[in-house]
């Protein structure tokens, strides 16, 4: 899976508002590639460069045609360290990063 790291952090995208969720809601979307949603480069490229949601739905429905894009509007890029085990979580297609560490203690 290709991501971008930086610094030794890698982008995860994810989408904080209510309404939809991004990753949360694409369900099984490219299964040679698990992490589409999460960690594409282009994706990573499209928000850092404040493409139009529109540029962003046209890039994922032409690889995947029948992705749901909910949460385009509003994703942003979190930064985590390499090697974080985290999940996504969703409410009321809120989402946010969960850091597995900060979950068990």
């Amino acid at each position: 899976m290709n991501k971008v790291i930086r610094d030794g952090k890698v982008a995860v995208l994810v989408s904080p508002g209510y309404g939809a969720g991004w990753s949360t809601w694409a369900y099984r979307v490219d299964e040679d590639n698990p992490g589409f949603m999460l960690h594409d480069p282009t994706l990573v490229t499209m928000v850092e460069r404040g493409d139009s949601v529109e540029a962003i739905e046209a890039y994922v429905t032409a690889k995947h045609p029948d992705t749901y894009c909910g949460g385009a509007h509003d994703l942003t890029i979190e930064w985590l360290p390499v090697g974080t085990a985290f999940r996504i979580h969703e409410y009321d297609g809120y989402e946010s990063v969960e850091i597995r560490d900060d979950i068990i203690s």
